[in-house]
């Protein structure tokens, strides 16, 4: 699977240990920056990263220090559900029951240990194809289609 990756300086050494990660369970990797810790814009990383998620429809992971900059900025963004995860438990939720295709997180207050975790267990859950969940999937996707705007 493609998995398109960006962070801030805040997330780049986390986003690193991610995508090596990533690159042993045989996905395809994407990271679109920054690759170093000078400052910069979280916006300037994660918007575009957050637009290929949504046209190539694929999954996205982003990390800057709290995590949710970064679901902000994604979930303006036609097409992308973006949950901000802090263990494993809310990822594999977040899988099971939005069918969520971005996941971020805060490189600033979890380790590297339980972020590998949370990658892992977001990876490999697969969404519920439950009646519930499935209609409140549509109705979330519903309010999408009618105040944000496709891009493409």
């Amino acid at each position: 699977m493609k998995i398109i990756m960006a962070s801030d300086h805040a997330g780049v050494e986390l986003k690193a240990e991610i995508k090596a990660l990533l690159e042993t369970m045989g996905h395809e990797v994407d990271d679109m920056g920054p690759y170093g810790t000078t400052a910069v814009d979280l916006s300037d990383f994660v918007y575009p990263a957050a637009l290929k998620v949504s046209q190539e429809k694929v999954r996205g992971i982003f990390v800057d220090g709290v995590g949710y900059g970064s679901a902000l900025i994604a979930n303006r963004i036609y097409g992308l559900d973006a949950v901000v995860c802090q263990d494993p438990f809310c990822a594999k939720l977040a899988r099971e029951h939005t069918d969520s295709n971005v996941l971020c997180l805060g490189g600033k207050i979890i380790g590297s240990a339980l972020a590998l975790e949370i990658v892992r267990t977001w990876m490999t859950t697969d969404f519920l194809p439950e009646e519930k969940y499935i209609r409140r999937v549509e109705k979330v996707k519903a309010i999408s289609e009618k105040h944000l705007v496709k891009n493409f």
